[in-house]
């Protein structure tokens, strides 16, 4: 006879085991939370691109998401909120991509270079993207704000963090250094969107342009002083 199976439960075992089924209903209503956000974030992308921020309601997010409308208002404090939220998902989105598919280069020249036309290249890639939040900048301060924070001290931060590898950043003063990674992200900016999208240029002219002053700015840091 297994004598164990047939001894009375322990206090202590009721409560570990009560415990233990509450610690994991937290962790599945965290990852259902996490899973709605992140479709409400995804939903509201879409429409804001194909209708326009102010066309767009926020019982249509819900619907194209599969959630209920008020948990919209739940999690994000209505729809600015959720604006805010898609920027600020969408800039760690990039910064963890920057880190982590984009190789460092063997020398400062082709690192700086091969920033710059990644930066090109996602802007394009999310030029759908910036026709919503460029504009709500302007009348949003709160979304001013988020946009702020993820490109000025985010984006520009870790760019910083992979210049430094190099010797010749070292000889670089703080606000040279600053200026550089701001440098990238205004190559992407002017050439991977305003250009192509705004004054329709050539994708590929374009991009030949940010590389080609990408390399003249490096070399100008690289020249002995």
């Amino acid at each position: 006879m297994d004598v164990a199976r047939h001894l009375p439960e322990t206090r202590g075992s009721s409560t570990a085991r009560k415990s233990a089924s509450n610690a994991d209903a937290r962790r599945k209503r965290t990852r259902n939370r996490a899973g709605k956000q992140h479709a409400l974030i995804q939903a509201a992308l879409k429409l804001f691109a194909t209708k326009g921020y102010e066309a767009t309601k926020t019982r249509e997010i819900a619907a194209a998401a599969g959630c209920a409308e008020g948990l919209i208002h739940r999690y994000f404090k209505g729809k600015a909120g959720l604006l805010t939220a898609l920027i600020e998902d969408h800039y760690s989105g990039e910064i963890v991509d920057l880190c982590r598919q984009l190789q460092p280069a063997d020398d400062f020249e082709s690192e700086f270079v091969q920033m710059a036309l990644w930066e090109v290249n996602r802007f394009w890639e999310r030029r759908d993207f910036l026709k919503i939040f460029i504009p709500r900048a302007f009348v949003d301060p709160a979304a001013a704000a988020v946009l702020k924070r993820a490109v000025i001290s985010m984006r520009a931060g870790a760019i910083q963090e992979r210049l430094l590898r190099y010797e010749v950043c070292s000889r670089l003063s703080q606000q040279e250094l600053e200026a550089l990674a701001q440098a990238v992200g205004m190559l992407g900016l002017v050439f991977g969107f305003m250009r192509p999208m705004v004054l329709g240029q050539d994708r590929a002219s374009a991009t030949q342009m940010a590389e080609r002053m990408a390399k003249l700015l490096i070399r100008s840091v690289s020249l002995p002083v």
